[in-house]
């Protein structure tokens, strides 16, 4: 019996360390990463004239601005690239991430360091005895160490490993998070471009329409010294001059307002920025739409969601790890393994000075209050977190590439709409203005067919400055395009 409970305190207790320090040495605590499924429909639900595109032709690549043959857009953007803020700190955000990854797999390696000091004193006669038949003396004495350092952990159970592999997938959310900004930025200063553009036109159109409004304004004004327009035309005439200025005023506040939020984009205090009125040049780009499940490799910020549910599973090896007892190799920290001591410097580097030490130490959590386990329990949160998170991520991907499908679409028939009718609007009002001139039809029907005019092609500017709006918004869901070069925007801009 007492030889049995030999054996089992020889081998038994030691067989599960020793099972357990061969398992670890393989692998690593926690559970391996795989991406989890998401949602995803086969097939987009797109209206005539949209059709899915090749997989070779369903990646927006690059400037992705440059479709819409814009040569005025083009250095606003390239502008922007280099001087918005935002921009840059997302770059310094993963410029941090990659050094991390260097600070966590730096824990791999051995530390190596150089121990030095230099000390002289003085040791109490009064100090307790160290044996009772010899009597203490204070001594006066010098104490010289000089050494190289060397410590390593031993990562059987893969803590460091985990933490290597959660910084390695945090700097990757970190380049994913710099494209998602650079996406968006560019994204918001097209929009605001065009939507500028688009109340360029339409104040071109106001402007245009205020100009034959005063004209007619001095036509009958000189019918009226005739005695040929009554009081009430004269009145309701002025009326529309006055509303049409009014309308102006709004228009030219509204674009300074995108002015200065493009001013701020590009990195420009908004009261040196100034962008001439022009029509814009640009026309819409054919859109490929590709596959749904595309987006989960286009869009940066499903990539960036993506990438967090691999730290946080990573997190959950770093977690159990604590578990296991943690292994250093060396000897006591900030002690030199080798080096050589001496109470005078004349003999620090003699042989009798030299000295070694190597050892091992390990240290195991026995009670915690649950601490541990309740961190366990905070990364496995924190990773079905990161997971709903992610899912969540991909609908709002789906949500927002159809509603740009169908936008696009129904837009495009919108705007053949609007073209006809204001069409048909100006021969109306040629027509009403001949007629009046004429003698033929009352005042009313002029005006009534001018308001007309100009309320249409307001409407049909703003169904194309809509068309642009919408454009963009569907570049932009469906992930827009990857520069390959996150570190373009140097620290020193």
């Amino acid at each position: 019996m007492e030889r049995a409970f030999k054996r089992r305190g020889r081998f038994g207790w030691r067989a599960p360390w020793w099972a357990a320090l061969g398992v670890a040495a393989g692998c690593a605590v926690g559970p391996d990463y795989h991406r989890p499924a998401a949602e995803v429909p086969p097939a987009w639900r797109p209206d005539v004239p949209w059709h899915e595109a090749a997989p070779s032709d369903g990646t927006l690549k690059g400037d992705w601005w440059r479709l819409f043959q814009d040569d005025n857009l083009n250095p606003l953007v390239e502008r922007a690239l280099t001087g918005n803020q935002d921009l840059r700190v997302a770059a310094a955000r993963l410029a941090q991430a990659r050094d991390q990854v260097t600070v966590a797999a730096s824990d791999l390696y051995p530390f190596v360091g150089l121990s030095a000091a230099a000390e002289r004193g003085k040791t109490s006669a009064n100090r307790p005895l160290a044996g009772y038949s010899i009597p203490n003396q204070s001594t006066v004495q010098n104490n010289f160490v000089l050494g190289p350092t060397v410590n390593y952990e031993a990562d059987l159970f893969g803590r460091v490993r985990r933490e290597v592999e959660g910084a390695r997938a945090s700097e990757q959310q970190a380049e994913a998070d710099f494209e998602n900004t650079r996406l968006l930025l560019t994204a918001q200063l097209v929009t605001d471009y065009f939507a500028l553009r688009e109340l360029d036109a339409e104040i071109a159109v106001v402007r245009h329409s205020l100009d034959l409004q005063r004209d007619a304004l001095g036509f009958i004004a000189s019918r009226h010294d005739l005695g040929f327009a009554t009081g009430l035309d004269l009145a309701q005439q002025e009326a529309l001059v006055e509303a049409a200025a009014t309308q102006l005023e709004l228009l030219d506040n509204q674009r300074m307002q995108f002015e200065h939020a493009i001013a701020t984009l590009v990195g420009t205090p908004a009261p040196s920025f100034t962008l001439s009125a022009t029509l814009s040049s640009g026309s819409l780009p054919e859109i490929p739409v590709g596959l749904p499940s595309d987006l989960l490799q286009r869009r940066p910020d499903v990539a960036s969601a993506e990438r967090s549910m691999a730290a946080a599973n990573a997190r959950i090896g770093v977690a159990r790890a604590a578990y296991y007892p943690s292994i250093i190799l060396g000897s006591s920290f900030g002690e030199p393994n080798v080096g050589w001591q001496s109470n005078a410097l004349a003999s620090l580097f003699d042989a009798p000075s030299r000295l070694w030490s190597v050892g091992l130490s390990a240290t195991q959590t026995l009670f915690d209050a649950g601490k541990t386990r309740a961190n366990v329990r905070i990364a496995n949160e924190d990773y079905v977190a990161a997971v709903a998170t992610y899912r969540q991520t991909v609908l709002t991907a789906m949500e927002e590439v159809e509603n740009g499908i169908t936008g696009l679409a129904s837009l495009d028939r919108a705007v053949t709409q609007a073209d006809a009718s204001v069409r048909s609007a100006q021969e109306a009002f040629d027509i009403a203005t001949a007629r009046y001139k004429g003698g033929v039809d009352t005042y009313l029907e002029m005006i009534t067919a001018q308001q007309v005019l100009l309320s249409n092609q307001r409407q049909a500017v703003q169904v194309h400055g809509q068309q642009f709006a919408t454009a963009v918004y569907l570049v932009k869901a469906l992930g827009g395009g990857w520069s390959g070069n996150p570190s373009r925007l140097s620290r020193g801009n």
